[in-house]
């Protein structure tokens, strides 16, 4: 449980307005004090995350936000993390009190209706106060999911927990029951997957990164087999096998010099590009990647790294895509990078995002992200995806997925032709298909 990475647990975030009790419920689930308790309002200054197996879902993260009344001296800070949770949040738990009904939590509830986040209502201190028949009725408009709750009542722990419990995995989203396959469906049982791994300055010292344990792991949980090479080796190790292997998955920073060096009948994929499906939706942003022919000169382009690594001397996101784009385009474009949970709100004012794999975002995370940057008309693309367009191998990277491919064609058709008439004056990168 320890191990899990918070990306792959149910995220589940506390709301309520301050003093309602939302540290308390959390120490209540946990059965020990992992988030301190006042009297005082505004005890929680920052959004507490607290990991922990909650059976039958098993790894969850619960999010412990700032009440949203908070007008302490640094309360806009505080409310502005607690709002950029809704991108987090799978499930929202809306703590409240007996017979108190805000326009508080009437904005939190119309904010989690217009995301579609299902929402549990915890009616908390009914040791001071009993919920009256009216006001039961006026939170039943949101949801039937409540449960009434004494949080210092630790020895009735089990009566109040059970039927949250049981409310939490009726609600709790598919895509976390059976998240979307990551390599599992593209093979056979008993076949074989090569894994070109570069072992580089950005390799994690005695370890592989994510993206490579959890397809490793995925093709041993289908019964199929995967041979580990470097891409220097990669030519001799396949002479060695009786067959060739049915799939072969690469680092994008390879997967030109792996394009080459295996049969063009051999499917062929890169990490990133199997995140961008298992955690977003990899047509809209294959469909995206032809607005690389569009940009201009002086065009902004986001980097979106959601990891906070250390950057090297040749960064992926911050040197590599950079100066391949302005390679291809033979032209200066304005790039920014953010990292980390950071994530723009004028996402207006760039022409393209490249986002990376998304290995430590949720899904809801990731659509989220890719949601947001289609309600602002920019179109938002994938690391994996964007190098492979770059590099001139992205239909053969795109092989094993149809449905991308098919998506990926007529959009580049449409943004060559503007380029032919004359309305993108950006670059003058060819693309070999």
């Amino acid at each position: 449980m320890e191990a899990t990475p918070k990306s792959n647990r149910l995220h589940i975030a506390l709301f309520g307005r301050t003093n309602v009790g939302k540290s308390s419920f959390l120490n209540l689930i946990a059965d020990q004090d992992v988030a301190i308790i006042s009297p005082v309002p505004g005890t929680t200054t920052d959004v507490v995350e607290k990991s922990m197996e909650f059976p039958p879902l098993g790894p969850v993260v619960f999010l412990d936000t700032a009440g949203v009344d908070d007008r302490s001296e640094i309360s806009g800070l505080r409310l502005a993390k607690t709002r950029k949770i809704f991108d987090r949040a799978e499930v929202l738990v809306l703590v409240v009190e007996p017979n108190r009904w805000t326009a508080y939590e009437e904005a939190i509830a119309a904010e989690a209706s217009r995301r579609k986040i299902p929402v549990i209502v915890i009616v908390n201190k009914i040791d001071l106060q009993a919920p009256s028949g009216d006001f039961l009725s006026l939170v039943s408009r949101l949801t039937h999911r409540l449960v009434e709750v004494s949080s210092v009542d630790r020895g009735g722990r089990s009566k109040y927990i059970e039927p949250f419990r049981r409310h939490l995995t009726e609600v709790c989203p598919d895509d976390f029951i059976a998240p979307p396959p990551l390599v599992g469906d593209l093979l056979r049982p008993g076949g074989l997957a090569v894994l070109v791994v570069p072992i580089d300055l950005e390799a994690p010292k005695g370890r592989l990164i994510l993206p490579q344990v959890q397809t490793t792991r995925e093709l041993l949980d289908n019964n199929a087999a995967a041979l580990i090479v470097k891409e220097g080796e990669l030519q001799a190790m396949l002479s060695r096998l009786g067959e060739l292997p049915d799939l072969v998955v690469c680092d994008s920073q390879v997967v030109l010099e792996t394009a080459d060096k295996i049969p063009p009948d051999v499917p062929l994929t890169t990490f990133s590009i199997l995140f961008a499906r298992h955690k977003g939706n990899l047509e809209e942003l294959a469909r995206n990647a032809a607005a690389i022919e569009r940009l201009e000169p002086g065009d902004r382009v986001l980097i979106s790294e959601a990891c906070s690594h250390h950057p090297v001397e040749d960064d992926i996101g911050r040197v590599k895509i950079p100066r391949w784009l302005k390679q291809y385009l033979d032209c200066n474009i304005s790039i920014d990078v953010y990292a980390g949970r950071d994530y723009p709100e004028n996402l207006a004012d760039y022409r393209l995002i490249i986002h990376c794999g998304g290995c430590m975002l949720t899904r809801r995370e990731m659509l989220n992200r890719i949601q947001q940057a289609v309600e602002a008309g920019v179109p938002v693309t994938n690391y994996g995806v964007a190098i492979s367009f770059l590099q001139g191998v992205l239909p053969r990277a795109l092989q094993p997925f149809p449905d991308a491919l098919e998506a990926f064609d007529p959009a580049l058709k449409g943004a060559e032709k503007e380029i032919i008439n004359g309305f993108c004056t950006g670059g003058t990168g060819t693309y070999v298909g």
